[in-house]
């Protein structure tokens, strides 16, 4: 079976998916939706597609068995809302919605029409998380006790990297990406207990023109399984990203701009020569994982077929993991639940924002854009 595919919103994100659903055999690509008309044009020539500058007039003249919604944020609900009353299955891209509000709303319309929707959480198909989750689950650190993610150099809010609408946002162009880090984080410890369970500070490292209300956050919550889980997102010229796993019998540590997995599972502390092999541990997995990477890459080189690119490319591991849940009739990989608690953790911060009133501490220099 092939699922006839559609992609609402030509925008920077939307080539992932154009390309990735071009790509896989479990779908038939035919047609692209946005409200430019050049921009439609131009990505129906590149990909073969019919061009459609009206959501409601695609879905009447197409047979349509999933849709990818790739729009701003600010018209999620509305454009998600109208293909699932179609009774179509829609994957959206991150965030789902502006708002908590938006988002139960949306789920109660999903349910109400039986209709499957997920979120693009790309990140937790990252080659590193597939791996983390795989040691979790093969209980090699024993039973998760907390979960602590940092999350360094992310966009400035007054960059322009996916579009003016992001400057609408209160976090800006830094708000748009943090809730790759958010869901990541929650993929591996759970969800809250509570959403009054949730605690966030932010701050504002910066003056800028725009109304921005913060570049760096932190936020914290006990898990619904009682792990301790924190996060902490900055704004910042150089990328730091991990998350660091702890557990009963050991720790894992996930390298995400290396996509390298570092396993500590010894007592470290019983001799110096235990101490020492700390650093050995992480230089062995470090190397180990480099390896592997360099291995992809040149695969990826020699061998040029989905299965290789899949593996390499987070987006396109989920699109194929979708697609084969759909026609197998199973839970989409990617829940609403999850993204959910991305956008109840996006609120908190936003409302800490509001509450403490973040003071600018440092101005930015005047040569930066």
């Amino acid at each position: 079976m092939s699922l006839t595919t559609a992609v609402v919103g030509g925008g920077t994100v939307s080539d992932r998916h154009l390309d990735g659903l071009d790509k896989l055999a479990m779908t038939d690509l035919v047609a692209i939706c946005d409200v430019d008309e050049d921009t439609v044009r131009e990505k129906a020539r590149e990909y073969d597609l019919k061009a459609y500058t009206d959501v409601e007039a695609m879905l009447a003249r197409e047979d349509l068995d999933w849709v990818h919604l790739c729009t701003p944020v600010q018209t999620h609900l509305d454009l998600a809302t109208t293909i699932i009353e179609d009774g179509v299955p829609v994957q959206i891209e991150k965030p789902v919605t502006e708002t908590v509000a938006e988002a139960e709303e949306l789920a109660r319309v999903a349910e109400r029409h039986d209709v499957p929707v997920s979120v693009v959480h790309n990140h937790n198909f990252d080659p590193a998380m597939r791996k983390a989750r795989a040691a979790i689950e093969r209980g090699d650190i024993g039973q998760i006790r907390s979960v602590d993610m940092l999350y360094a150099g992310e966009t400035w809010p007054d960059e322009v990297k996916r579009g003016a609408w992001a400057h609408e946002l209160p976090g800006g162009e830094f708000e748009e990406g943090f809730p790759h880090p958010i869901y990541m984080l929650l993929n591996l410890g759970g969800y809250p207990r509570s959403a009054d369970d949730i605690d966030a500070s932010s701050q504002r490292r910066r003056e800028y023109d725009g109304e921005f209300a913060y570049d760096g956050v932190q936020f914290q919550f006990t898990s619904e399984d009682d792990v301790l889980c924190s996060g902490t997102i900055v704004a910042s010229e150089i990328p730091h990203k991990t998350l660091t796993i702890h557990g009963d019998d050991g720790s894992i540590v996930v390298d995400v701009v290396s996509q390298t997995v570092t396993t500590l599972d010894r007592d470290y502390q019983s001799s110096p020569v235990m101490r020492a092999m700390t650093n050995v541990d992480h230089v062995i997995d470090r190397v180990r994982g480099t390896l592997e990477n360099v291995y992809d890459v040149v695969e990826r080189k020699r061998d040029d077929s989905w299965e290789v690119e899949r593996d390499a490319v987070p987006h396109y591991y989920q699109f194929d993991a979708e697609a084969a849940a759909l026609i197998q009739d199973r839970d989409l990989p990617s829940p609403l639940e999850e993204a959910h608690w991305t956008i109840q953790i996006m609120e908190t911060i936003r409302e800490s924002a509001v509450e403490d009133e973040p003071r600018v501490v440092a101005q930015r220099p005047m040569d930066q854009d």
